[in-house]
């Protein structure tokens, strides 16, 4: 079971296993590190920051969370969210929702992502939220391994175009379909995440066993898809907003990560 004192225990192995140090930003001058961090990693075609240092202070006052992870003395990851609200049942409920996460280009697949994910964790256990959400692009083999896999997450709804246009370095050109993470904090998932216990799913395995799955594949490599050849891009983006569409409306929803790459998905009906 989930408790406090072991999520500090998960985040302290995170921070060891990474080389940083997590750390909660409040003040106009911590939350600068943040921002310079977003705003090199999402670069604006016109030079603009990604988050006015005004609207972050605003956010994080009113029960919003920043941090950033420090290596050396010097912040080279960090994640933003805001107070959210969902419904169940009719209830409403709070949530955090995790608006931006990243490491600097020079510091990615060194397990920093994690760290500040546990860090988040953490943050929201202590303040009483056991929910936390956010959107990623399907497109991303390697954001849905560590969704799915890594932390533990559900997928629950999918939006295309959720942003819109957007003009930084990663998303300018490209419509912006997301999936929703959903991090149910104390739930047994987590847990299992937590232990490393989560593995790629092996559909042929599943079926044999009588359950109704099937594949969404996505590209093993979007990103240099998209330098290398735009249209094949596009293309990607189309039929994999196509295939995810008509699954969820066939009443399929994603389980995890199949062996072959792709979004597991098993019908619910």
């Amino acid at each position: 079971m989930v408790t406090l004192r072991s999520a500090v225990d998960d985040l302290h192995r995170a921070e060891q296993h990474a080389d940083v140090e997590v750390r909660l930003l409040v003040e106009p001058s911590e939350l600068a590190d943040a921002q310079w961090v977003f705003d090199e990693v999402w670069p604006s075609s016109d030079g603009s920051t990604q988050l006015p240092r005004n609207l972050m202070r605003a956010l994080v006052h009113a029960g919003g969370y920043c941090s950033a992870a420090y290596r050396g003395g010097q912040p080279i990851g960090a994640a933003f969210g805001v107070a959210g609200r969902h419904q169940e049942d009719g209830v409403w409920h709070d949530h955090l929702h995790s608006h931006m996460a990243a490491a600097l280009t020079p510091y990615r697949n060194q397990h920093i992502g994690t760290a500040l994910k546990l860090h988040q964790r953490v943050w929201a256990l202590d303040v009483g939220i056991d929910t936390v959400i956010w959107t990623f692009d399907p497109l991303v083999r390697r954001n849905a391994r560590f969704n799915l896999i890594k932390l533990g997450a559900d997928v629950d709804g999918f939006e295309p175009d959720f942003y819109g246009e957007m003009d930084d370095g990663i998303n300018s050109g490209d419509a912006t379909d997301r999936l929703f993470a959903w991090w149910h904090l104390t739930s047994p998932r987590v847990d299992a995440a937590m232990a490393g216990e989560l593995e790629e799913l092996d559909l042929e395995a599943l079926r044999t066993a009588g359950r109704n799955v099937r594949e969404v594949e996505v590209p093993e490599d979007i990103v240099a898809i998209r330098a290398a050849d735009p249209a094949a891009a596009q293309a990607w983006r189309l039929s994999v907003r196509e295939d995810l569409q008509s699954a969820f409306a066939e009443d399929y929803r994603i389980i995890g990560v199949a062996d072959h790459g792709g979004y597991a998905l098993e019908r619910t009906s």
